[in-house]
């Protein structure tokens, strides 16, 4: 089976799994700890049933929503994650950028890319892009940051608050697994099982943070990086900082309450996004689909509400929806398809997901997504 063929996210899941080094893998598809939070930010969807309304024109289907204020084809669009070179070691972020500009969805750029912000922009012109950051302790460091994207057209920013440190993923240190990755006995059986990676590895750039190749990191990788090197102060104060040096579409990513929702608005907000990072921070955390209906009722309805986490499937897109989101970010679908045929096995990834939300839409007899809400959704006994 090629990227092309696979019918649903697990197909590229699979076949990610098949071409990817173990350590390599597990660091997608792993989490914190026990992992419970992982599993469970996919099984909760299951807990949501649909009701559905009969007898509604659905000879049309709207699925365009807005994203930091900017029009989205879908209502959903790429969710930054760090270092996509080593998914697909030739094309990584690149790749997934031409794909979000051809399904016409906004891209969300990691700070720690593994290409370069003006690249990555270069790859999808036309489309929103977002640029997301941590607060490193050189404030000056930020500013410059803020100030390439701009330059290089990004529209909206997006600071993540949930990383101040690591969380502690298990499977990566049973693996010898590091950003970028280190030859070792263990290491180095997992990547000649893969040769194909392997070619490609050979053939590609050191894989590390492009756009501070001239930062002293110590010689510490992705996750030394973030236990050192961000700074762990941070407050609210400094979001009310960002937002302002930043100066337009702005969004806390990470937040989990009503409270911490309306702090992050009275700091510049205009935009609120619901996440626990994927399951990869902290284990047995709430799943966001159960967050957001408060998270909504606690800001205005001119404050946009962003979820991710767990999203295999449309339903599951449309669940967080009608719970009150605005759009939903999409990480791991992304990072399966890419890593199981780069740019072609984004773009299939977007497609699958598509294509659920249109068919869902028609079934559920609402014709426009923005009309979906919690009224067709009943929580199982």
């Amino acid at each position: 089976m090629r990227a092309a063929e696979a019918i649903n996210i697990e197909d590229l899941r699979t076949l990610a799994r098949r071409r990817l080094p173990r350590m390599v893998f597990d660091y997608i598809d792993g989490g914190a700890e026990d992992e419970q939070t992982l599993r469970r930010s996919v099984d909760r969807f299951c807990d949501y049933e649909w009701v559905w309304n009969s007898l509604v024109d659905v000879s049309a289907i709207r699925t365009q929503t807005q994203v930091f204020g900017q029009p989205s084809a879908q209502p959903f669009f790429v969710s930054p994650t760090a270092a996509s070179r080593l998914f697909h070691p030739m094309q990584g972020e690149l790749a997934t950028a031409r794909a979000a500009q051809a399904a016409c969805v906004p891209y969300s750029v990691s700070t720690l890319a593994s290409h370069t912000i003006e690249d990555i922009a270069k790859a999808a012109p036309t489309i929103p892009k977002i640029i997301q950051v941590y607060v490193w302790k050189d404030r000056g460091l930020v500013r410059d940051f803020l100030a390439r994207a701009k330059a290089a057209g990004y529209t909206g920013c997006v600071l993540t608050v949930d990383a101040t440190v690591a969380g502690h993923r298990e499977r990566d240190p049973r693996n010898g697994f590091s950003i970028p990755p280190s030859v070792n006995f263990k290491t180095a059986r997992q990547v000649l099982a893969r040769p194909g990676y392997l070619f490609d590895l050979a053939r590609s750039s050191k894989i590390g943070p492009a756009n501070f190749q001239g930062v002293d990191t110590g010689g510490r990788d992705v996750m030394g990086v973030i236990n050192e090197l961000f700074d762990r102060t941070m407050t609210w104060k400094d979001a009310e900082w960002m937002a302002q040096e930043w100066g337009g579409p702005f969004a806390v990513k990470g937040i989990s309450t009503a409270e911490d929702a309306r702090k992050a608005v009275d700091s510049g907000a205009s935009v609120v996004w619901l996440s626990n990072h994927g399951g990869r921070q902290i284990d047995t955390s709430v799943p966001v689909v159960d967050l957001v209906p408060e998270v909504r009722a606690a800001v205005t309805d001119r404050i946009e509400v962003i979820a991710d986490g767990g999203v295999r499937r449309g339903s599951h897109v449309l669940k967080l929806i009608a719970q009150g989101a605005t759009s939903v970010a999409l990480g791991r679908a992304c990072l399966f398809g890419l890593a199981a045929g780069g740019e072609s096995g984004v773009t299939r990834a977007l497609e699958i997901l598509a294509a659920d939300v249109a068919r869902l839409l028609a079934l559920l007899g609402v014709p426009d997504v923005n009309d979906l809400d919690g009224r067709l959704l009943r929580l199982r006994p």
